[in-house]
């Protein structure tokens, strides 16, 4: 049986059936989406509406979730539930092809005011995902539809292809507008299918890297030291210091303290080494870190059982500037890992502009 919504008013106790339109809701659907995503019961970022796809269609709306994922959102428009169903599983299959890069392009060909991954964060409250369009979904929107098409969307989300219906309903009622939203199928029994053979994430250049340099209140580690001596450092557990030591003399680094923002950039000069062994160049001197006038201790004291040592890489500073002038902006990469690639482009590219960095 069709789903049917219904809204009624309550007047003196008696309730009072509301009459509805599908008209008016017809044209301004696509729009109010656009504007509120979240009239379909989560955030979304809309990527771009009528986004032509290479198949010859173009898709009414295409927005992302908080974890990266691709939806799609297309209007009935009074097709056939064949067509409309066809339709929506043609532009899956392509969405489902596109990476990192292919999102971008079309986000930037939509003519938004500010960048793909600052729209994110002021979205999201948080930076983009490393790894986008690992999953999809498909929403048929509509004002109503026929057991057919019901049928057919009920059967595939029961083998898991992830397509449902958003129904809505335009109320009027005293001079008031109202819209009203039921789902075909529970959204807790949508399963978005992951393809493991997309390349979603953006292209490495193989030479900068991000490194996360954790300060505290234990005074283990401090950034004046590093920014003096020149020099980046991880430990107090395997998890901890295993990725810093992955760092490869010339590789560059883009320094940021977690909660602060980025304080600094330079091109790695010696490979890792326990901090008790640790080598670092002072003007032109190699000398033995621990040696020095440091206002950390960089000595772990707990957890006897774990390699908790702390690591140092050596570093030549192309900038760097002190914890209380750290720079964030909306949209920057951030990441808990001790270090790894950096492949946001968009975070490189604002970082050499603030860091005055020479490209």
């Amino acid at each position: 049986m069709p789903v049917e919504v219904g809204l009624w008013r309550v007047d003196s106790g008696k309730p009072q059936r509301m009459n509805s339109t599908g008209i008016e809701l017809e044209k301004q659907l696509e729009a109010l989406i656009e504007q509120d995503p979240a009239i379909l019961g989560y955030p979304l970022l809309i990527i771009g509406r009528q986004v032509p796809t290479k198949t010859g269609g173009t898709i009414d709306l295409l927005g992302m979730d908080e974890e990266g994922n691709l939806h799609v959102l297309e209007l009935k428009r009074g097709r056939t539930p064949r067509e409309v169903v066809a339709q929506a599983l043609d532009y899956g299959s392509w969405v489902s092809g596109l990476t990192h890069e292919d999102i971008k392009t079309l986000y930037e060909a939509c003519k938004h005011t500010v960048p793909f991954e600052t729209a994110f964060s002021e979205t999201f409250d948080t930076s983009p995902p490393e790894e986008l369009n690992s999953s999809h979904t498909l929403t048929i929107i509509a004002h109503d539809a026929d057991a057919a098409t019901e049928r057919i969307v009920t059967y595939l989300s029961t083998f898991d292809v992830p397509i449902n219906v958003a129904f809505f309903r335009y109320f009027t009622d005293d001079g008031r507008k109202y819209l009203a939203r039921t789902w075909l199928v529970s959204e807790t029994t949508i399963t978005a299918q992951t393809s493991s053979a997309k390349k979603t994430r953006e292209r490495w250049n193989g030479q900068d890297w991000y490194v996360s340099f954790g300060v505290d209140n234990t005074g283990i580690r401090v950034w004046d030291d590093a920014r003096r001596y020149g020099f980046v450092s991880a430990g107090g557990g395997v998890w901890y210091s295993k990725t810093l030591r992955k760092l490869p003399v010339g590789g560059r680094v883009f320094v940021h303290i977690p909660q602060s923002g980025y304080v600094g950039v330079g091109t790695v000069t010696r490979q890792a080494q326990p901090f008790a062994e640790a080598i670092v160049d002072v003007n032109g001197q190699e000398q033995r870190l621990r040696d020095l006038d440091l206002q950390g201790t960089y000595v772990h004291t707990t957890d006897k059982d774990e390699d908790i040592t702390e690591y140092v890489v050596a570093v030549e500073w192309d900038n760097t500037r002190p914890q209380a002038d750290a720079f964030w902006a909306a949209g920057l990469f951030a990441n808990q890992n001790s270090a790894c690639p950096m492949r946001s482009s968009f975070t490189i590219d604002t970082l050499t502009k603030n860091f005055q960095l020479d490209t």
